[in-house]
């Protein structure tokens, strides 16, 4: 694919300034609780990097792997727990962040899942949100930037295993 142009849909400034809005809101929402964000690894890394530096308010942090996609470019609708939270959350108000949503499968199961482990509330927050492609009922209760149903990757999300160091958000130009 690299030999196809790279057609920009997020550059890196916008992504900035976006996060520190974002940040804002959550730093708002979440003083005085004990906030705990769940970051979606592998995509997520880099997004919940700059967004927790941009929140103000205490915050602890943790991983969770989970897998639905394999290598491939559509989710295959089964969620499974690759790497557990690596924590006990009872009491926590739990924000779970990741790259995207599109179907809205990943997201929900993990909601659910830190809600049975004894979250006190759970929220999502999302750099990408692509609405056009949800198959639950599932609106992310922070988010950057709504896109259209294209095949987008860099800033965290992959191709293959790659491109997730690449600043900005992007597509090949057919």
């Amino acid at each position: 694919m690299e030999e196809k142009k790279r057609n920009i849909l997020i550059d890196e400034n916008s992504i900035k300034d976006k996060i520190k809005i974002v940040a804002g809101t959550i730093t708002k929402d979440y003083t005085g609780k004990k906030l705990y964000v769940l970051s979606l690894l592998r995509g997520s890394f880099i997004f919940t990097a700059d967004l927790v530096r941009e929140i103000t308010t205490d915050v602890k942090i943790g991983f969770m792997t989970t897998s639905s996609y394999g290598h491939g470019e559509e989710s295959t609708g089964i969620v499974k727990v690759v790497n557990d939270i690596p924590d006990d959350i009872t009491g926590y108000d739990v924000l779970v962040v990741d790259d995207i949503i599109d179907s809205g499968i990943t997201m929900d199961f993990v909601m659910n899942y830190a809600k049975e482990r004894g979250a006190n509330s759970v929220k999502s927050c999302v750099l990408l949100d692509k609405p056009s492609r949800r198959k639950l009922d599932l609106t992310p209760d922070y988010c950057c930037f709504e896109i259209e149903d294209v095949f987008v990757v860099g800033y965290g999300l992959n191709y293959g295993d790659y491109y997730r160091n690449i600043p900005y958000v992007f597509n090949w130009e057919e």
